[in-house]
């Protein structure tokens, strides 16, 4: 196939991944909705829960949406008691957020949800296969980003 003949969607990995990741995220919402979640909040309750203590920036940065979003969605979270930041800043800006008790009730019903997400989309995998993709999905992880920090580093 030549290169003006554009994209073979049904054979393109990135084509797949995204697909993937958009039909993941639909499932992930579906099952979170119930418990007035999205995939961001789960997510951010997840960081705080294996990170506690983590900055605005750093869960903005592992929720992949921006500081200012992240920050909107920890003054709701701290509104409704799920986490709490101190008063006053540390250091600088930085107000590190923990999770509350009803933060980790929270997390805990959503944690299930979003297992059986993952377990039907890995269902028809075996153990074998299911390690497999975690080394390829984190081989093509490390080349972008491997190529990214090469352009950065040229530009």
């Amino acid at each position: 196939m030549s290169q003006q003949d554009g994209v073979d969607l049904p054979t393109s990995i990135g084509y797949l991944l995204k697909e993937t990741a958009t039909a993941l995220r639909t499932a992930m919402e579906a099952v979170l909705r119930p418990l007035g979640m999205t995939v961001t909040h789960y997510s951010c309750l997840e960081l705080l829960a294996q990170r506690p203590g983590s900055s605005n920036s750093e869960l903005a940065r592992g929720t992949f949406v921006t500081r200012q979003s992240m920050n909107v969605l920890l003054q709701t979270l701290e509104r409704d008691g799920v986490v709490e930041r101190p008063p006053g800043a540390r250091s600088g800006r930085v107000m590190p957020a923990q999770l509350t008790d009803r933060g980790r009730r929270d997390l805990a019903a959503a944690t299930a949800a979003v297992h059986s997400v993952e377990d039907r989309m890995l269902a028809d995998l075996d153990e074998d296969d299911r390690a497999a993709a975690r080394r390829l999905l984190r081989s093509m992880v490390r080349a972008l980003r491997s190529d990214a920090a090469d352009s950065a580093s040229a530009g």
